[in-house]
């Protein structure tokens, strides 16, 4: 019943996937779905990347992978960290990859294996830690993994190893690094006689900036949204951003010069001016800061700025004397004519990333779905 919504672009979406897997062929593109699909809807963007060309999706948590399986989908879905050893039965059970890298949660699922009477032996892919040093093993414990789910009489085996980087958008030597030390485990591993199976270690930025990375499997999060991880990865690819945030004016009020509105009074007015309430605020995802750093909204095709403290359910927007009337479209984030609000620029103007903008925007703001199937 509030204006304020977010709207999603499928059509983008797709029309990312299948770029981004052109760029990445002959790997395939695994499409990162986790909090939510990045605040997009995790449900419409796995189903329209799948359609759009992706052969798997990955989540981070279990309740992720269940979440898409109650919503019917059958693609393999890769867990990005290990759950609690206690989840091991409802990885099982709802037929989702775990990703390994120790022993307690190898052996959990070893048990939990042996308990349900798997028929075919449950894959796993290993992750070794080549720097970004949060999870993962380190290679004794990574060759152990390999050699343990080596086992013909185990119902567990490894079908693939991985590991993540901690800087592929804005340093590529200490990139490349991480792509040779996982080389190296990897000559060690087959020098050993196993085989790991799918092997994957690029993200959105690696698989742009370090061709070297791409291996068998892309993991794509932020580029399938239409982000963009760097400035140098915007460079080297067109994107479609799929998210647009937009709400309506429900209040004017005219004040006279050295007016301070919104809480703490925290900036007059410039002179006599229309003020717009906006019925969105800091609840809905809106950062606060942008009060204090020169945030703006688009209304009737041009930008104007914030006029006091962002609250929890509303902004005020200083008009000057132009004319706006109650109900008039409101963009806060993406394009309205010929300008455009990106979540890049609210990145920047708070000091975040593009990822902690659009995984913050609340759930009380209605998704809204177009192209794709969706109505």
């Amino acid at each position: 019943m509030r204006p304020s919504v977010v709207d999603i672009d499928l059509d983008a979406v797709a029309a990312n996937v299948e770029m981004l897997s052109k760029v990445a062929s002959p790997a395939r593109l695994c499409a990162v779905v986790k909090a939510d699909g990045y605040g997009h809807g995790d449900v419409p963007v796995a189903e329209v990347s799948l359609a759009a060309g992706a052969s798997m999706l990955a989540v981070a948590m279990v309740e992720e992978g269940i979440r898409l399986r109650e919503a019917g989908v059958t693609a393999p879905i890769l867990m990005l960290s290990e759950p609690p050893p206690a989840s091991a039965g409802e990885v099982i059970h709802w037929a989702l990859t775990p990703t390994v890298y120790s022993h307690v949660f190898l052996e959990a699922l070893v048990s939990e294996a042996l308990r349900l009477g798997v028929e075919e032996p449950l894959g796993v892919h290993v992750k070794l830690d080549t720097g970004m040093h949060r999870v993962g093993s380190d290679s004794s414990t990574a060759m152990e993994l390999l050699h343990r789910t080596a086992a013909k009489s185990l119902p567990v085996t490894a079908v693939g190893l991985w590991t993540h980087f901690a800087v592929a958008d804005v340093d590529r030597d200490y990139t490349a690094l991480q792509i040779d030390r996982f080389d190296s485990f990897l000559a060690s591993a087959r020098d050993a006689g196993l085989d790991p199976g799918v092997l994957h270690t690029a993200n959105t930025a690696a698989m742009i900036l370090h061709p070297r990375s791409r291996a068998d499997l892309v993991r794509v999060g932020l580029g399938i949204y239409g982000l963009y991880p760097s400035a140098e990865c915007a460079a080297a690819v067109r994107l479609t951003p799929a998210l647009k945030l937009t709400s309506a004016i429900s209040h004017l009020g005219r004040h006279e010069g050295d007016e301070r509105p919104s809480y703490g009074r925290r900036q007059p007015l410039d002179g006599e001016s229309t003020v717009a309430t906006i019925p969105i605020g800091y609840a809905d995802g809106m950062p606060r800061m942008l009060s204090q750093r020169g945030g703006e909204v688009l209304i009737r095709g041009r930008r104007y700025p914030l006029a006091g403290t962002v609250t929890m359910d509303q902004i005020v927007v200083d008009l000057g004397d132009d004319e706006a009337a109650v109900g008039d479209e409101v963009v806060l984030l993406g394009r309205q004519g010929d300008l455009e609000i990106s979540v890049d620029e609210w990145a920047e103007r708070t000091d975040t990333i593009s990822y902690e903008i659009v995984t913050g925007l609340s759930p009380r703001l209605p998704r809204r779905y177009s192209g794709g199937g969706y109505a």
